[in-house]
């Protein structure tokens, strides 16, 4: 065999060994622009053969999730904006929407804004009407993190002190987005110096017809959910974990969002929508599936895996049309479907829901996998 047979081999054989055992996730870090206070923000970009992801160090939004549909055109699926400063200015202005963001302390709401921990009474900083949701206006959505590049991702940290929006203990919190082949994989840890609680998602948008294109009504979805948690006339658990049998909220076998989303039913009508929590058949302690939705049109499926007890499904029924998001994009009512993988809501105040407490000497630990395919 002459040496550039030999080469040519040695090279084929190489390729074969790249594709066999997947294509590593490249990993770029940029600029991702200041914001109005002079800060400046980082954007790191996620990418291998079948996925790229954005992720800026102002909040932790995932800025961007571009996926190709069955025809192989690549669309960005997330709402969101063209910069940092887009989502400090939203982060600030009185429409406020999280549109991918890590929420924390506390994702979701507690009632009346305070909680009793070990016969103690924490108030928390208001901004739902009398209770607080997301954690309070300058919860983690509202923080810089800080940054470095891991093996097949980006590692963000920060530290919120005691007190912090109300909440007891210096809580330090580690958010790791990494790819593998489709996955966008989120995995949470955090420790505390004292007792608190601590509830963390992750709060994107998703429109599978890529974002800014309609609305999401025709979505086909399956909720690994036989239970869901009703609430009251301000959103919040009454404390019933309810059979979603013979109700709107009936997805355990996948049908279209848009198909009771009017229904006359007292729970819609309250949430002008769907803006409820799951009780995930088995969730709460191995990776189980929550969800799988499905766009007719472009073929795209989003499937989400996770730790968690609950996800909330959020049907975007805030938007009106007057938040403008990347290129311009005029965001409408029900443009997006939220899938926030969590603890119930208000679990604080309801001894009988899955415990947020956690203690020194613990360990928060969450994972959740947003799996991308066609069919």
């Amino acid at each position: 065999m002459t040496k550039t047979k030999r080469l040519l081999v040695l090279a084929i054989a190489l390729m074969t060994f790249a594709i066999s055992s997947g294509a590593k996730t490249a990993v770029t870090k940029k600029s991702g622009g200041k914001l109005p206070n002079g800060a400046s923000v980082d954007l790191y970009t996620l990418k291998d053969d079948k996925l790229e992801v954005q992720v800026i160090t102002y909040g932790g939004f995932v800025a961007a999730i571009k996926v190709p549909d069955r025809a192989g055109k690549v669309d960005d699926i997330v709402l969101g904006f063209d910069d940092a400063a887009g989502y400090y200015e939203n982060n600030h202005s009185t429409k406020a929407s999280s549109f991918g963001p890590i929420i924390g302390r506390y994702a979701n709401r507690i009632a009346h804004a305070a909680f009793t921990l070990d016969g103690k009474t924490y108030t928390l900083t208001k901004n739902d009407g009398d209770n607080t949701i997301h954690g309070g206006p300058n919860g983690f959505s509202n923080q810089m993190w800080e940054a470095k590049e891991i093996k097949d991702g980006v590692e963000l940290h920060y530290l919120s002190k005691d007190g912090e929006e109300g909440y007891p203990g210096n809580l330090s919190v580690t958010v790791r987005y990494t790819l593998e082949g489709g996955d966008l994989k989120i995995e949470y840890r955090a420790t505390t110096d004292r007792p608190t609680v601590l509830n963390l998602t992750n709060h994107s948008y998703f429109n599978l017809s890529g974002q800014g294109h309609g609305n999401v009504l025709h979505d086909q979805l399956k909720l690994n959910a036989s239970r869901f948690t009703p609430v009251d006339e301000h959103l919040i658990p009454t404390g019933e974990l309810k059979s979603v049998v013979g109700t709107p909220f009936d997805f355990l076998k996948a049908h279209a969002i848009g198909d009771h989303i009017d229904a006359d039913d007292e729970q819609i009508r309250r949430g002008k929508g769907y803006d409820h929590n799951f009780v995930i058949d088995g969730g709460g302690k191995e990776l189980t599936l929550a969800a799988e939705a499905y766009d007719p049109e472009t073929g795209r499926m989003l499937t989400v895996l996770t730790t968690e007890p609950g996800v909330q499904m959020y049907t975007a029924n805030h938007l009106d049309g007057s938040i403008h998001g990347k290129q311009g994009a005029a965001y409408q009512k029900n443009g997006a479907l939220c899938l926030e993988t969590q603890h119930f809501p208000d679990s604080p105040n309801h001894s009988d829901f899955p415990s947020t407490l956690l203690r020194p000497g613990g360990e928060f630990h969450s994972v959740t996998v947003y799996r991308f395919s066609v069919r």
